[in-house]
């Protein structure tokens, strides 16, 4: 005999959720995993976690844009990613590796993306700018380091940054831009380039996610100033194989921009030559010399939500 009644969950009906439920970005889902991706600033939004269920996440920021005159590259954003073992355990980066998810108790969360940096320009600071940090929660990626500017400014190194940027052209040992700064564990970005030691050097590449850049040659001619590598992870894979996501080819972010006459790093760093090529948008792609903008960052967030 039926007693005309079901148990229900908590909320307006039905079971309570076993797993995380939020909003925000664009979501798309991967198996039994949800994954929330933002091109610009937003607010991921926790609505349920009734088993202290974690997240986890990649946030790039803002590449560094280009010095001008024979500049150095733009430094890639800075780039951060837990290990993917809160979501599936999907092929993350190297600099993953034992970085722990994030708690995310029912709460609302600003996310930051960071924008590129913009090239410098003359009369005056030949410099690129710095890209802008990218945060959430409690990660913070750094924006990549300006690259330094060539005459006739005298020359200048390249910027600091999440990545640095590369050191000017046409002086000589111009210093590549510092990475990982400020500082963190494990290193969100590697150093600029610097310029050969003799007058007439090219400028050289920022700094990628996962390499440094190279001193950049001499003379101005013999080209090759390219800029570090960037990191690839499938914490959104495309398309999505298999009903727990791990599979999916890996998709690259924070490549360091060249200097001239070179290609950028592999994960969206502008090539260089005056080329038509910036730092591609939304992913922390550093910019190529000459006049080339740093491309946007890049906020994602992926859990288990059935």
């Amino acid at each position: 005999m039926s007693f005309g009644y079901q148990v229900l969950g908590f909320g307006s009906g039905g079971e309570a959720a076993n797993f995380i439920v939020a909003t925000g970005g664009t979501e798309t889902t991967c198996g039994n995993y949800k994954i929330h991706t933002f091109t610009g600033d937003g607010t991921f939004c926790v609505s349920a976690n009734c088993c202290a269920g974690t997240v986890d996440y990649m946030v790039v920021a803002g590449g560094g844009g280009a010095g001008d005159y024979a500049g150095g590259g733009g430094g890639a954003g800075g780039y951060r990613e837990s290990s993917g073992e809160a979501s599936g355990c999907y092929t993350a980066s190297p600099l993953a590796a034992c970085v722990a998810a994030l708690a995310a108790p029912v709460a609302p969360y600003s996310v930051t993306v960071g924008g590129g940096g913009t090239y410098g320009s003359r009369p005056g600071n030949n410099q690129g700018t710095n890209g802008v940090d990218s945060v959430f929660s409690s990660i913070t990626s750094s924006g990549g380091g300006g690259g330094g500017g060539g005459p006739p400014s005298g020359g200048m190194a390249g910027k600091a940054g999440g990545s640095g940027g590369g050191g000017g052209g046409f002086a000589n040992c111009l210093a590549g831009g510092a990475g990982n700064t400020p500082p963190v564990s494990p290193s969100q970005g590697t150093p600029g380039g610097t310029t050969s030691a003799s007058p007439g050097s090219s400028g050289a590449g920022g700094g990628g996610a996962t390499t440094a850049a190279p001193p950049s040659p001499y003379p101005h001619s013999a080209g090759c100033s390219p800029g570090g590598n960037g990191a690839g992870t499938a914490i959104n894979p495309s398309p999505c194989n298999g009903t727990d996501g791990p599979s999916g080819p890996l998709r690259y972010f924070g490549g360091g921009g060249s200097g001239v006459n070179s290609a950028g790093g592999y994960g969206g760093g502008g090539s260089g030559n005056k080329s038509p090529y910036a730092g591609q948008v939304n992913t922390g792609g550093g910019g190529g010399s000459e006049k080339q903008a740093g491309g946007s960052g890049i906020v994602i967030i992926r859990y288990q939500y059935q």
